[in-house]
């Protein structure tokens, strides 16, 4: 299976090609999470006589410690499944996957979706939540979402406050990451490194790839909201918020906005992202939305070595990390978090 840079134009014709694509396939992805993290990225693929793509995956190569050298499709990506346009079927692709990470000397190459064969090791890892838009947000906010959702966006609306898109770098770099910084010191967990905003900001929000949004009351942010948006999908990828506002419902009107803005714009889909088995207060959320819950499998080719549980070192962290000061939490991010690949 041969090995495409991200930079060919083949790759991103494929791409483009795809119906299934979403942002996550769209090679300014991989190269963000290559560069932030100095990781290497690619693309594996089948290609015919002529040179055209037929099947393949954006693969980025991580090492680390506890778990060597492994190929992921792809690394902080809820998920990623593998794109077609031929008659090649899986359990195919799968087999050449496991060649493809033998003849490089991988151990293991995981893919954030279902594959099938006999080399694979299928993981149960979490759910998704997908609400199908339409050309009219007004049939969306009507028949998709719950009486209490409406009853909040309202209730937000008439407390003023305002939602603004990010119209510069400093929307995410600045106003958001600082609402982001506090929110995971909050949740007892490490902050993405201000570099990753950097490049998030260049290599897709600035390339017409997704956006930020910001709601305010009066001038002070109180919440925001990093969304995903190419071909007909719209992710919600990161949301931030500031507790001493919660009663206001930002985040509800944060999550209309963006729906609504796909809806006019064209999208077919909104994706809430991933939540945990055990989130389910989040699960709740999502599905107050309209959104239809389904399960999300990582398959692992090769030898599987198992994730580092986390267990007391996870805890004792999180207990660090809410008692210190924010700067503790983005010490911790720059030193750790790409070890979570």
């Amino acid at each position: 299976m041969p090995v495409f840079e991200l930079s060919d134009p083949r790759w991103l014709e494929f791409v483009q090609a795809c119906g299934g694509a979403t942002p996550f396939h769209h090679p300014s992805w991989a190269a963000l999470i290559a560069r932030s993290y100095g990781y290497k990225a690619f693309a594996l693929a089948y290609s015919n006589e002529h040179g055209q793509v037929l099947a393949g995956l954006p693969v980025v190569e991580v090492r680390g410690p506890l778990r060597g050298r492994r190929w992921v499709s792809l690394p902080f990506t809820d998920e990623c499944p593998v794109l077609t346009r031929s008659p090649i079927v899986k359990p195919d692709l799968t087999a050449a996957l496991d060649a493809a990470r033998r003849r490089a000397g991988v151990g293991s190459i995981e893919v954030r979706d279902s594959l099938q064969g006999s080399a694979t090791l299928p993981d149960p890892i979490a759910v998704t939540h997908r609400l199908r838009l339409q050309s009219d947000p007004d049939l969306v906010f009507g028949k998709s979402l719950r009486p209490s959702v409406r009853k909040w966006i309202a209730k937000a609306e008439k407390d003023s406050v305002v939602v603004r898109r990010g119209d510069s770098s400093s929307a995410l770099t600045d106003t958001f990451y600082a609402l982001h910084l506090e929110t995971r010191r909050r949740q007892g967990v490490p902050v993405q490194p201000r570099r990753y905003f950097d490049l998030l900001w260049s290599e897709m929000i600035e390339q017409g790839l997704g956006f930020v949004l910001l709601a305010y009351a009066g001038d002070t942010p109180i919440a925001g909201a990093v969304f995903l948006a190419w071909r007909d999908t719209v992710i919600y990828k990161y949301g931030a918020s500031d507790t001493a506002y919660w009663d206001k419902h930002p985040n509800h009107l944060i999550m209309w906005s963006a729906i609504k803005w796909g809806c006019v714009n064209g999208f077919r889909t909104f994706d809430f992202g991933r939540s945990d088995f055990k989130s389910e207060g989040l699960r709740r959320f999502k599905k107050s939305w309209g959104s239809e819950e389904s399960g999300l499998v990582y398959t692992t080719v090769g030898d599987k070595k198992a994730r580092p549980s986390g267990g007391r070192l996870q805890d004792g962290l999180g207990v660090l990390i809410r008692r210190t000061p924010p700067l503790a939490c983005r010490i911790l991010g720059e030193l750790l978090y790409k070890y979570a690949a």
